[in-house]
């Protein structure tokens, strides 16, 4: 069979039917429960059945024949935010403090679309497609819980993409090797000994010390880390005491540090950890440090590359992207087998995560395309 499906509008149009529904109906991550019984309900009136594994929330189904060839798996990441959606959207959320602010209603829209295509072809596949519908990304817990399940068994490769609101409609970004970066998440807290604002010599004051941690630690990214390579440390939540003439016994804070090279990414924590350490014993208090797993830097496969670029430069406009410091789980996947990840241009004025963010629909045929035609191109290449 061809490599090139092109994308009819009636599979568009329900396309946008289902991201609108599902732009309505957010489920944050691990709770996507309605979306998974949606995507189920979805694929059965295809003709594909889910595959059986031990999974909470989340769907993964197969179409085609692995007697006949390799297994492509494409993934879509499904789950929303805790934000309250700003937009005046006639879908807007219908879940206060829950929104999909990160496109993810358009991801798997756009993986249920490709889906349909796909399975009208099935009898030609030259192997298996597996389609994986992913919850929990933005927890960073999603990739690992379907690995853990199974989903990669016998997959030769993976491809998934995101949605970018500063590209143009028709435009996919694309770049080989490193894409983003690897992500760390610490909460610490500063143990002193609490005492009266007006006598602070006699208790051990921990927003000073955790000020001074704050301060010194920017100096591990300006003067331990080379300016090539990439690096960001970030303290974005901190919390200590309650009220004007008290110090506190205690001090929280949070935040992230983002890499690419694991060398990197080892001595900024270890720095980070000793800045710490050093600075509680000169002020002679202690303190605790945990840190949530993230995930791997996000490397594309350059052989993949080669491929993925000839089959979108047939339908879309193709643009070298730069690094982005941001995070996504589908680095987990390609940590363990070859996979590409790329962007899709939404051409809208908000960033992720924003309240006001929105996905334009016009961008459809190009994701949808993306999937299938990819798919089909890396079939053959495997075969």
């Amino acid at each position: 069979m061809t490599d090139k499906i092109a994308i009819k509008q009636d599979v568009v149009t329900k396309a946008i039917k289902t991201r609108h529904y599902i732009h309505a109906h957010p489920e944050l991550s691990g709770q996507e429960f309605e979306t998974t019984k949606l995507i189920t309900k979805k694929l059965l009136e295809l003709g594909i059945t889910p595959l059986d594994l031990p999974l909470v929330t989340g769907v993964v189904a197969d179409i085609g024949d692995s007697n006949k060839g390799p297994t492509i798996a494409l993934r879509a990441d499904m789950d929303a935010l805790p934000i309250v959606e700003a937009t005046d959207l006639l879908y807007a959320s219908e879940t206060l403090g829950v929104m999909h602010a990160c496109g993810h209603d358009f991801h798997t829209s756009s993986l249920l679309a490709a889906a349909e295509v796909l399975k009208k072809h099935e009898d030609n596949l030259k192997g298996r497609i597996r389609f994986v519908f992913q919850p929990a990304e933005e927890t960073n817990h999603g990739a690992r819980e379907l690995i853990k399940a199974g989903t990669l068994k016998d997959v030769a490769a993976i491809i998934g993409f995101h949605n970018k609101p500063d590209l143009p409609v028709g435009t996919i970004g694309f770049k080989n090797e490193a894409l983003m970066a690897a992500v760390d998440q610490f909460a610490v807290r500063i143990i002193g000994t609490g005492t009266h604002a007006a006598a602070p010599q006699n208790g051990k004051d921990p927003i000073v010390t955790a000020s001074q941690i704050v301060a010194n630690a920017q100096a591990i990214i300006s003067r331990y880390i080379a300016p090539t390579d990439s690096a960001v440390l970030s303290v974005t939540h901190i919390q200590g005491g309650n009220t004007w003439n008290v110090i506190p016994s205690d001090v929280f804070f949070e935040g992230t540090i983002r890499t690419f090279d694991e060398t990197v990414r080892q001595k900024v924590k270890q720095l980070f950890a000793d800045t710490i350490s050093h600075t509680t014993a000169l002020y002679g208090q202690s303190f605790e440090i945990e840190w949530i797993p993230g995930t791997p830097a996000l490397y594309n496969d350059t052989d993949l590359g080669v491929i993925v670029k000839d089959v979108v430069s047939d339908f879309a406009k193709y643009q070298e992207t730069g690094l982005t410091l941001g995070g996504e789980d589908f680095a987990n996947y390609v940590h363990l087998i070859p996979g590409f990840f790329v962007f899709i241009g939404t051409g809208t004025p908000f960033e992720w995560h924003n309240p006001e963010f929105t996905v334009n629909d016009a961008a459809f045929p190009y994701a949808i395309a993306y999937y299938v035609n990819t798919s089909l191109r890396l079939l053959r290449h495997f075969n």
